[in-house]
């Protein structure tokens, strides 16, 4: 989106893990301000191959993505990391008065009540803009609608790679094949939790947060071509939908411009090429996880904090191998069997429920183990 609007845009300071090549190409293009390197290794690399860069690149700890967050020339933040570490630089720049474009659901699934209360907080009348493609799309359709016209909001999911396998086939699934989506082109573990449908399930507890509706008004229906990106039914019967072509340019240059919008930089949808549009309700027997996520919401407190970070561990321990396919929501629903929740009143139990969820994730990840 930068390289499209230079003239509109420009890239104050930059973030990544490990991925020091790839930031050091987008470091040379761009020339931020400030880098972070959050990996202690990929930082010093960095370094030792870089001696000349002239910015800033700041220590080796999740903290420098707090840093970043609140620079004071930033202006939108766009936070794209995966997992319960975007949760700190989150609240840090919405305290700190930015937008935030979030494409990280983890924050609002681990810290939602947190999250919501800083955006309340904020001075800018939104705060908060979605990047998903599905939350951008009811984003667009309820762009100054009221909240009580709002009967329902239905995610749509392309369904992963493994729509139509049998119990017996998802059993057998290996990394290799988990990671082969059929429309999307994501990291690893996002693709993983595609697979598994627990991506969806992420995806409504963040709905309930970002459009203030129960879990019993947000719906999930797969859609394999990936079209409709999301519909809202309002309480009259209309029905709503923000569609396009499976591209995520939309979304993240909407969340940049919003409440602009841009001309020429994203593909367009032609509906008469697109063939049949099918729509059809998940299988929750052969996809636990989304029953696994509907559950966390409705117990609430610090549940859906333990449901996401014990999936965190059960998709490195499958992508390690040392886990099968079905042993992720098998874990992820046993370590949620194991615990209390308690109401979520600061970023400390946050803290130390997702903690305690790895630590026993860890602890009986071996029952669910091959063979185990």
């Amino acid at each position: 989106m930068v390289s499209r609007f230079p003239d509109r845009l420009e890239i104050v300071a930059l973030a990544a893990r490990h991925n020091g090549d790839a930031l050091a190409q987008q470091a040379e293009r761009f020339r931020p301000r400030a880098l972070a390197l959050t990996d202690g290794d990929a930082n010093d690399a960095f370094r030792q191959r870089h001696p000349r860069w002239a910015g800033r690149l700041l220590p080796a700890d999740e903290e420098a993505l707090v840093d970043i967050a609140t620079m004071d020339d930033v202006d939108v933040v766009l936070n794209a990391l995966v997992g319960a570490v975007g949760v700190k630089p989150t609240l840090a720049a919405l305290g700190a008065g930015k937008r935030v474009a979030l494409a990280n659901k983890e924050a609002l699934v681990a810290a939602g009540a947190l999250v919501m209360a800083a955006a309340a907080a904020n001075p800018l009348p939104v705060p908060l803009v979605p990047v998903d493609s599905e939350h951008s799309a009811i984003f667009q359709c309820l762009d100054g609608r009221p909240r009580d016209h709002v009967a329902r909001i239905i995610l749509t999911a392309s369904g992963g790679p493994f729509r139509e396998a049998s119990l017996d086939e998802l059993a057998t699934v290996t990394p290799e094949e988990a990671l082969r989506h059929p429309v999307w082109s994501m990291g690893g573990k996002i693709t993983v939790d595609s697979a598994t449908l627990m991506n969806k399930g992420l995806e409504v507890i963040e709905a309930h947060w970002l459009f203030g509706v129960p879990p019993e008004a947000i719906d999930v229906w797969v859609h394999p071509q990936s079209i409709v990106h999301s519909l809202v039914e309002l309480v009259d019967g209309s029905v709503l939908a923000q569609l396009g072509v499976p591209d995520m340019g939309l979304p993240i240059q909407y969340a940049l411009t919003y409440p602009e919008r841009w001309t020429g930089a994203c593909p367009r949808l032609d509906l008469t090429r697109c063939g049949q549009l099918r729509f059809e309700p998940p299988c929750t027997e052969r996809f636990p996880s989304l029953a696994l996520a509907y559950a966390a919401l409705r117990q609430g407190g610090t549940m859906p904090t333990v449901l996401n970070a014990a999936n965190e561990v059960a998709v490195e321990l499958f992508l390690a191998g040392k886990l099968p396919f079905m042993g992720i929501p098998r874990l992820v629903e046993a370590v949620m069997d194991d615990h209390d929740p308690v109401a979520v009143e600061s970023l400390e139990d946050v803290t130390l429920a997702d903690r305690w969820a790895r630590r026993r994730a860890g602890e009986i990840a071996s029952r669910f183990a091959p063979g185990g």
